[in-house]
């Protein structure tokens, strides 16, 4: 029997307020602890995140790696560096954060799939706002990845969605950051970085979802996810709204 890359069921909708980049990274893998324990039903997580260069291992063996944090840093991006593989990514307060985080006893298991079928999803989601959003990398985006979403206008080919996945025994989390607004900042804080990591990337698919649609909001897109996931769930499925901070408007539709 192949296994559900998630369960399909209930899942709590938790709305959190950004702590700071730090703390916010580390929140997340204490959720992830927790649902290894059995402490925590699955759950997605959405939080609009501070200014981050979140760098991948791989980064911090280059030798421009302590000048890329310094010119993270003169931007007023917090550097970090992530648990999870990849390069080197931005994001602020005009992203979206979304934390997947389910216990299983088998987590490797599917995890492959996850990134096909979540990554699917939040294209889906996208398009639920107007974006013409399709799943798989763009030639010369930054922190590349097979299953990366890019939103496109006849013109112009911009990386949206870029995701990840943290799995310990017991549970996983999939991560995924969503750029919706303000893409100038990530932008310039990418060119000063790969330039100090001394990376090849192209600067024009650095963008944002309201790049390509004019006016979409990260309370949109939040909406938009919910009701992705919701559609993709099981009829009998659940989706209760614990917590609504003033960043984020709800986004519970009644099951």
């Amino acid at each position: 029997m192949i296994a559900r890359p998630w369960s399909e069921g209930h899942l709590q909708i938790l709305h959190e307020t950004s702590n700071g980049a730090a703390a916010d990274m580390e929140r997340g893998l204490d959720l992830l602890r927790e649902s290894a324990r059995g402490d925590l039903e699955p759950t997605l997580r959405l939080y609009r995140p501070q200014p981050t260069v979140a760098f991948g291992q791989r980064d911090t063996r280059l030798p421009g790696y302590e000048a890329a944090t310094a010119a993270a840093r003169a931007l007023g991006f917090e550097p970090l560096v992530r648990k999870a593989g990849g390069r080197a990514a931005a994001y602020h307060q005009g992203c979206l954060i979304v934390d997947h985080i389910e216990p299983h006893d088998d987590a490797v298991a599917a995890s492959r799939a996850r990134f096909s079928v979540l990554g699917a999803l939040l294209a889906d989601a996208l398009r639920g706002v107007g974006v013409d959003a399709r799943l798989g990398e763009i030639p010369g985006e930054y922190c590349p990845g097979e299953f990366s979403v890019h939103g496109v206008d006849g013109v112009r080919s911009v990386k949206l969605v870029g995701t990840a996945q943290r799995v310990i025994s017991g549970a996983w989390l999939f991560s995924s950051v969503i750029v919706v607004e303000d893409s100038p900042p990530i932008r310039s804080v990418l060119e000063a970085t790969y330039s100090a990591l001394e990376l090849p990337w192209e600067p024009s698919t650095a963008g944002a979802a309201e790049d390509l649609v004019p006016g979409v909001t990260v309370q949109a897109v939040a909406r938009a996810v919910v009701a992705a996931y919701e559609s993709a769930a099981r009829p009998e499925a659940q989706f209760p709204s614990v917590s609504k901070p003033a960043s984020l408007v709800a986004t519970r539709r009644s099951p």
